[in-house]
């Protein structure tokens, strides 16, 4: 399963705190960050603002692993339900509604306390707003929040769940005393800490795990068996069996009107449509030796299907197995428009099955050749070896998570031969080489907004950028010949970034440059990156035939 965090009910907004102290070196480098600087999870997204994006992350997630089952975590909130409409229409298999009972120490305490609703208003409202809009069966709804006890499992099921999250029993189960201390590096019982001292003292096992959930499973069997049901799905929605106490609450409590959260909706029919395999996938798995990638794919992937067909050989053949020159290599020349969506991606979940994060074999390359409009997403989480060269434009979310590939783009010859001024015009859209962890992209054209946000590896140059340019870039070199737009370099905490301003350190680039973590110098023949960074400046020449008067300098 993916799961896409868009929020937590402990902490909506604000996300799980790591503080940098806690951010060891191994840990820096699971999350491809800097040791000692303080993570959030989840952190904003950058690349989601619209149901629409989030549509097309889901899409991109499907691309990039189809066996893969894409989930969405929403916090219990007013409104949820139609949130979660929207979840589902985008195609996500699985929706979790968090409560705001959960959180342990990585959540601040305000959060804890003034943030969030209790997960039965959430789950409820989802199930509710699913149902009358035909949508339930599409999804599985999971929930979380404290969630201890059998009767809470019911409860939940008789709300709507079909799923059951738990988090801080367990962890209690474990040994966990609850002393909060989770973000400070310092818990007594050595759960929530690197400190080796004090992970010796965790006595837990699996067994106590086991056990709680043997007996959270026995009393679960015996609310079923008063009810008269045999099965926690035959009590999904049937809010019937649930009743207002009145009788026994206090006068305040009395003014509580519960009678939304038992509403009887009549579902429409139960079969997890989206979470069934299809067909093609099926047979794959049965016949992984007589069946390709591309035979994954539906019709309206014609990129894919041909880019997987042509390097079906090269991708399938060990590493450890010589190929002769001619099939080392592949070319795909192609047209594409704005319809062919995440191109490349498949393709390089393909390549990971076989090579693992690796990518290709040094002496073995795919070259795409394709001319057009793409569509968003193009290249994204792109392995080693791949080479995508772009004659056109390209969509939002370019060379999202790239890992290992290279993309070109450049416009084309005959605006080119027409007087067409790249360095003035824009070539892609927003959020570009998002979260990228490695490999190159050359861009002959400007990058619109949050362009190389959260770079983490990944070897940049580009003739200008929009607003939030680098932003919270941990890792990388990005190379801007010429404008940049305002909060540049907003929470940069590692690699560098070169901008060319004609004034130096006089220019309107020091006014639109975000101060907050970062030193600016000049840039000079003394540097000690000055070699790499002619170096990547006569490549980038080469791939894209700039005509940006800087590279003169240089040649």
């Amino acid at each position: 399963m993916l799961q896409i965090k868009m929020a937590q009910g402990a902490k909506p907004g604000e996300g799980g705190e790591l503080p940098g102290y806690k951010v060891t070196e191994e840990i820096a480098n699971t999350r491809y960050s800097v040791p000692g600087v303080g993570l959030i999870s989840p952190p904003p997204h950058h690349d989601i603002y619209s149901i629409e994006d989030l549509a097309q992350l889901i899409y991109d997630l499907k691309a990039a692993n189809p066996f893969a089952v894409v989930s969405v975590k929403l916090v219990s909130e007013i409104g949820v339900g139609i949130v979660a409409a929207g979840v589902a229409k985008a195609r996500a298999a699985h929706i979790t509604i968090s409560g705001h009972d959960g959180g342990t120490g990585a959540s601040s305490w305000t959060g804890i306390k003034h943030a969030g609703l209790p997960w039965e208003l959430g789950i409820a409202e989802t199930h509710q707003s699913l149902t009358s809009q035909q949508a339930r069966s599409r999804v599985k709804l999971q929930v979380d929040g404290q969630i201890r006890t059998g009767r809470d499992v019911v409860i939940a099921c008789i709300l709507g769940a079909d799923e059951f999250a738990m988090s801080t029993a367990p962890l209690i189960v474990l040994g966990c005393t609850m002393m909060r201390k989770c973000h400070l590096n310092t818990c007594p019982v050595g759960i929530a800490t690197q400190d080796p001292v004090l992970r010796k003292k965790f006595a837990g096992s699996p067994e106590h795990v086991i056990n709680y959930l043997f007996l959270l499973a026995e009393e679960v069997r015996q609310y079923l068996s008063r009810l008269g049901v045999s099965s926690l799905k035959e009590i999904v929605g049937r809010t019937e069996y649930l009743k207002h106490r009145k009788p026994c609450l206090t006068a305040k409590s009395q003014l509580l009107d519960l009678s939304r959260l038992m509403i009887k909706t009549e579902p429409d029919e139960v079969h997890y449509g989206s979470l069934r395999q299809s067909d093609s996938v099926k047979d794959f798995r049965e016949n992984p030796t007589t069946l390709s990638f591309a035979d994954l794919l539906p019709a309206d992937r014609r990129l894919d299907i041909i880019i997987l067909r042509a390097a079906h050989k090269l991708i399938d053949t060990p590493a450890n197995v010589e190929l002769s020159p001619s099939e080392s290599v592949v070319y795909v020349t192609e047209s594409i428009s704005n319809s062919d969506r995440t191109v490349g991606t498949t393709l390089s979940y393909a390549i990971s099955t076989s090579f693992a994060e690796k990518g290709l074999p040094r002496n073995r390359r795919i070259m795409v050749n394709v001319s057009g409009s793409a569509g968003q997403s193009l290249g994204a989480f792109l392995a080693h070896g791949v080479h995508i060269r772009l004659e056109g434009d390209g969509n939002d979310y370019v060379g999202k998570g790239l890992s290992g590939g290279k993309i070109t783009i450049v416009p084309p010859k005959e605006l080119l031969e027409e007087g067409f001024k790249s360095e003035d015009n824009l070539i892609v859209g927003n959020v570009c080489l998002y979260g990228a962890i490695e490999g190159c992209l050359f861009l002959r054209g400007q990058a619109a907004e949050r362009f190389c946000v959260r770079n983490s590896g990944a070897t940049v140059v580009v003739e200008g950028v929009g607003d939030h340019g680098c932003e919270y870039m941990t890792g990388g070199r990005a190379v801007i010949l010429g404008r940049t737009g305002r909060n540049f370099a907003a929470g940069m905490s590692g690699g560098l970034a070169f901008v060319y301003d004609p004034l130096g350190l006089n220019g309107d680039f020091v006014k639109k440059c975000n101060m907050e973590l970062i030193d600016l110098e000049l840039m000079n023949s003394q540097n000690t990156y000055s070699g790499w960074l002619k170096e990547i400046l006569v490549e980038f020449v080469k791939e894209t035939d700039s005509q940006v008067k800087l590279l003169h300098v240089f040649f």
